[in-house]
């Protein structure tokens, strides 16, 4: 299956910023992390299809997963 990875932030510094990647079926979130070489720590939020996901959430073909970093202010 075909899924769209969109990373955010500092989680683009040395990656990418828009990658498709042929995933098996059943893939996770953290399948994807795995294989970009993020650490779960790194990856706050988490969105398929615009929807807040977790990183034990099953990817299905044509999906888009965004990760952003976590968020600092003040």
């Amino acid at each position: 299956m075909r899924v769209t990875v969109k990373l955010f932030a500092s989680l683009r510094k040395g990656r990418f910023d828009i990658r498709e990647f042929d995933l098996p079926e059943d893939a996770k979130t953290l399948d994807v992390l795995k294989l970009t070489g993020i650490p779960e720590s790194e990856a706050a939020l988490i969105f398929i299809n615009n929807l807040h996901a977790e990183l034990d959430a099953i990817l299905n073909d044509g999906d888009t997963l965004a990760l952003f970093p976590p968020v600092g202010g003040g």
